[in-house]
């Protein structure tokens, strides 16, 4: 029986000890609290590119960074005014924003390249007035960007400096708040072409091209990009791989059918949205829409051969 005791009062000895934990690796301490005095590790970034410099722009508030300009268009511009909804042309392209809005929620739709298949068919002329529809509605944050680098006129539209701007920006010559230009009290942004350069085919194949596509819609809804013509140069096909849709713009009278047919064969991708026909008679747009405005509330405006609408 002793020995029972004896066994019993070990048992009760061992319980009421804790026990010894093994030796293990010591805890991490909470983060940013240095171990036994040594100044934290400093974060790693992403290595710069040697002979490029680091152009950082905070994703929070780049947007509040950018110099603002006042909406002053070339005469012969011909740009949508807002101050104006009854035109013919501005009810245009407010139904083509209306389409692309609605191929929006089907599918995540945000770059738009806008291109045709040969020169003078209204390519800049479509962009600028899309990218302006698109500004027209509230909070819809639009960015035109002149990616034609060889023939570019989007800043000669909205009348501001070509430079800095998308050239300068993918070169690492200037920070991506300042390429940009804000058009006072709208929400559209315009992004000029920026210096010239000799070559604009090999500055879009560097990763900063596709970099700048996937980083922009995390500020803007749409992204309407004005690009050279298909046929005459390879800059529209790389960008159409790039961009969520292309748009293509056709003149009445002017583009033939086998322009658009090798036009559309060249595009590496199937991402054709739509196609704008350009060039349509002044009439034909005026006559359609005077008896919609006189008839609800606006003042009555003669048909165009005298007689009043009935």
């Amino acid at each position: 029986m002793s020995r029972v005791h004896d066994a019993l009062r070990r048992a009760e000895q061992m319980a009421a000890t804790p026990p010894v934990q093994p030796e293990s690796a010591p805890a991490a301490p909470p983060s940013g609290v240095p171990l036994s005095g040594a100044p934290p590790a400093a974060v790693p970034t992403e290595p710069v590119r040697p002979g490029r410099r680091a152009l950082v722009t905070p994703v929070t508030g780049l947007l509040e960074q950018v110099q603002q300009v006042p909406f002053t268009p070339a005469p012969e511009a011909l740009l949508l005014d807002q101050n104006r909804p009854q035109d013919a042309p501005s009810e245009e392209f407010r139904s083509i924003r209306t389409r692309l809005n609605h191929l929006q929620t089907l599918q995540p739709i945000h770059t738009v390249v806008v291109t045709s298949p040969s020169p003078a068919e209204g390519k800049s002329f479509a962009a600028a007035n899309l990218a302006l529809a698109e500004s027209h509605l509230a909070g819809n944050l639009t960015l035109l960007i002149d990616f034609d680098f060889r023939r570019p006129v989007i800043h000669n539209l909205f009348q501001i400096e070509r430079t800095p701007g998308a050239t300068d920006f993918l070169l690492g010559n200037a920070k991506l708040a300042d390429c940009m230009k804000r058009v006072a009290g709208t929400n559209l942004f315009l992004m000029p072409a920026g210096t010239a350069v000799k070559n604009p085919l090999e500055l879009l194949n560097l990763r900063e091209v596709r970099k700048l596509f996937q980083d922009l819609p995390q500020w803007f809804n749409w992204v309407i990009l004005d690009s050279p013509p298909l046929l005459f140069s390879a800059d529209a096909n790389l960008l159409s791989t790039l961009a969520d849709g292309t748009i293509l713009v056709v003149r009445i009278g002017s583009t033939t059918i086998d322009a658009i047919t090798r036009a559309m064969q060249s595009l590496c991708e199937n991402n054709v949205l739509g196609t704008i026909v350009n060039g349509a008679r002044a009439g034909e747009l005026y006559s359609k829409y005077t008896y919609y405005y006189s008839k609800y509330g606006q003042e009555s405006v003669p048909e165009p051969d005298g007689e009043p609408e009935k």
